[in-house]
């Protein structure tokens, strides 16, 4: 699935290709993707594309109807579009007018079309953009919370954007195991994962992202940051840093890789009390 790399450089993209031209018109075919497909097809057409931003995992195509619309117009209305697992957003040059198309064989993406107070309420659920959040309030976030660090780093309402791939990423770099509980990190272990998220995520950026199965970009170009991965999907290879096997385990439903030299597991909590009994104990013997 797309994460915050690879939709931000389909935004990008689109941004370069789309942003300023007006639609013409809309054409639905499987709409069980979709919100509400007839609010797409009744409002999105005639309006002109402001600009094409990232958010989270999301893109959105920001609406005007007014070229010279103002600034609160232009975040007020938006496309809000997610690639699913599958999903691709690419300008075609069919015959004229220009052709704008969303593609997604398995369908789990979305699409919807959000203005006002709805398209605010909808953005407020989800968390701080993890490129841009303070190391104060990226600490709030994960010490509030006794679940495993690698959830935490998936769940959209904590950091918006980071998925499996860069979560697992970050962890390895940072050394710090999936499994152990967000309120269990020090400060200065908090500190070194946000550093190492932010620099992988700008680095998976500036490669395109992680092309694993079929991921390209509005050009229709794959990334190359998988060509960099040091933990995910590695099971059995050796770690780049100490030679161990890499392993992997399910958190939060999804695999995640680690070295367990590396990153050393936490210790277990309610650990089996040792036994009273002592070994070899003497025996009494009777006379």
């Amino acid at each position: 699935m797309p994460e915050l790399p690879e939709v931000e450089t389909v935004a990008r993209g689109l941004q370069i290709s789309v942003a300023g031209r007006r639609i013409v018109s809309v054409t639905l075919r499987k709409t069980d993707f979709m919100d509400d497909p007839d609010t797409i097809e009744r409002e999105v057409p005639g309006t002109q594309i402001a600009r094409v931003e990232r958010f989270g995992k999301f893109m959105l195509l920001r609406l005007v109807r007014d070229r010279a619309a103002s600034e609160p117009e232009a975040s007020s209305k938006a496309l809000l579009v997610h690639l699913g697992m599958t999903g691709n957003l690419a300008p075609h040059f069919a015959e004229q007018p220009r052709e704008l198309r969303y593609t997604d064989a398995r369908r789990f993406g979305r699409m919807a079309y959000l203005a006002g107070e709805t398209l605010a309420a909808e953005l407020l659920r989800f968390g701080a953009d993890p490129l841009e959040v303070t190391a104060e309030e990226f600490a709030k976030r994960i010490e509030s919370s006794r679940a495993r660090i690698k959830a935490l780093l998936l769940d959209q309402t904590v950091l918006r954007g980071v998925g499996n791939i860069y979560a697992d990423e970050s962890l390895w770099s940072a050394g710090i195991h999936p499994a152990k509980s967000g309120a269990k990190l020090k400060r200065k272990e908090l500190a070194r994962l946000r550093q190492a998220l932010q620099k992988i995520l700008r680095k998976a950026i500036q490669m395109r992202g992680s092309s694993i199965s079929d991921f390209v970009d509005a050009e229709g170009q794959p990334g190359d940051y998988q060509q960099h991965h040091r933990a995910y999907g590695r099971e059995g290879k050796k770690c780049f840093r100490c030679g161990r096997a890499i392993k992997r385990i399910i958190i939060a439903g999804r695999s995640s890789y680690f070295c367990p030299a590396c990153q050393r597991a936490p210790h277990r909590e309610g650990r089996i009390r040792k036994s009273t009994k002592r070994k070899g104990r003497a025996r009494t013997s009777k006379r």
